[in-house]
C-alpha cells in the first residue's frame, strides 16, 4: 500500500490527478477540503475560502499542525488500498506523513491566470472571488512561520514529484503514470 500525499497551488490540478489516481488507478480519495468542510458546516459557519482557512488553522492549533492529516491518514491506513490524501498544506502535515512508510508528496503548479480561469470554472463554494481575491489568497497561503498556517512554497518546496500542469489533462495524466511507474517499480 502506498500513500500519496498532494500539494500544490490553487486550482493547478490538484483534483486532476485524483480523479486520474482514483478512477484509472483505484486509489482510495481522503480530501483535507472536505474534512475542514464538515466541521465548518458542524460550526453554522458559511462554506468560503475565508472560513476553509480560519477553520483548518484553528484545528491545528487546537491540536497539532498535522491534527487533519493525521486523521485522513488513520482512516486511509483502514481501507487497505492505495490511497491519495489531499490537499497538505502545512510543512508539518509533510512531516507527519513523511515518517510514514511508502509516502510519497506530489506537487502541482501553473501559471496564475490558468488557475484562475480553472476555479471559476470548477465554480465550488471557495470559487466565487475575482482574480484580485484570488491572488490575495494565494499569497496569504503560500508562506507562513507559524506552524498552524498554510505554508504552500514549503510544502511544494519538500514534494518527491512536481508537475506542471499548462497543458492537456491527457498530458498531465502522462506525467502521472510516469511517476507512478517509478513509484511501483
Amino acid at each position: 500500500m502506498i500513500t500519496i500525499g498532494i500539494t500544490g497551488t490553487i486550482g493547478a490540478g490538484k483534483g486532476t490527478i485524483v480523479e486520474y489516481l482514483v478512477k484509472e488507478k483505484g486509489f482510495v480519495h481522503f480530501s483535507v477540503r472536505d474534512f475542514i468542510t464538515r466541521e465548518i458546516e458542524r460550526r453554522g459557519m458559511e462554506v468560503n475560502r475565508d472560513s476553509m482557512t480560519i477553520v483548518g488553522n484553528d484545528l491545528r492549533a487546537m491540536h497539532s499542525p498535522s491534527y487533519i492529516v493525521e486523521q485522513l491518514y488513520q482512516q486511509a491506513q483502514a481501507s487497505g488500498k492505495n490511497c491519495i490524501i489531499e490537499s497538505v498544506r502545512t510543512p508539518g502535515e509533510v512531516a507527519a506523513l513523511r515518517g510514514k512508510s511508502n509516502f510519497y508528496l506530489f506537487a502541482i503548479d501553473a501559471d496564475a491566470r490558468t488557475r484562475y480561469q480553472r476555479i471559476v470554472l470548477r465554480g465550488s463554494a471557495t470559487d466565487h472571488i475575482s482574480f484580485d481575491t484570488f491572488v490575495s489568497s494565494e499569497q496569504r497561503e503560500m508562506t507562513s512561520t507559524d506552524p498552524n498556517k498554510q505554508n504552500l512554497k514549503a510544502c511544494i518546496e519538500q514534494a518527491d514529484f512536481t508537475f506542471m500542469n499548462d497543458n492537456s489533462i491527457a498530458e498531465l495524466n502522462d506525467q502521472v503514470e510516469e511517476v507512478l511507474y517509478k513509484i511501483l517499480k
